[in-house]
């Protein structure tokens, strides 16, 4: 490509969308998570902000966190395990339903999320300062406006989707007409 720059990735080049918020939202996650490790939260990584993101106040089911997160139940437990030995989260059995396990965040797990929101709005400001109060504010309504119609275009696709027909087991399987 002419004029390509060699540090670049081709999305970035071309501009698509996926790079164009893909961009600030590494460099958020990589200052959030760094002003983190500097307040003492030095075992947290990136990836726990899966759990962090996605839990509820009064606390969530692992698999909750994992369908929010969009992540295996797996996946979801081992960082839960990871931030439970820690001392970031409680598991608990899940009150309304004991075969389940509720993930909550201990005083160290809240202090945590309380210096990831601090760290967000840090950098929010500094963005907001670069490009002036009104630009900014414009483009928080148009990304809310986006995730909004992103939101109603996942729930049409959820819905279009139609169920694998049932499968027969034994004799008449599919090597054999019904």
């Amino acid at each position: 490509m002419a004029g390509s720059n060699k540090n670049r990735a081709l999305t970035e080049e071309l501009g698509t969308l996926g790079s164009l918020l893909r961009v600030p939202f590494e460099a958020m996650l990589v200052h959030n998570w760094a002003r983190v490790r500097e307040q003492g939260f030095d075992d947290l990584r990136i990836a726990h902000g899966a759990v962090f993101r996605n839990i509820s106040a009064g606390g969530s089911r692992i698999s909750d966190l994992a369908a929010r997160s969009r992540m295996t139940k797996q996946s979801m437990a081992e960082l839960v395990a990871y931030l439970q030995k820690r001392g970031y989260v409680d598991v608990s059995p899940d009150p309304d339903d004991r075969r389940g396990k509720l993930v909550t965040l201990t005083k160290r797990g809240v202090a945590a999320f309380e210096a990831l929101a601090e760290a967000s709005n840090g950098f929010e400001e500094a963005c907001e300062r670069r490009i002036g109060r009104a630009k900014w504010q414009r483009f928080r309504l148009l990304l809310t406006d986006v995730a909004g119609a992103v939101a109603d275009l996942r729930e049409e696709e959820a819905q279009a989707q139609v169920p694998p027909p049932k499968r027969r087991v034994g004799p008449r399987s599919a090597l054999r007409p019904p």
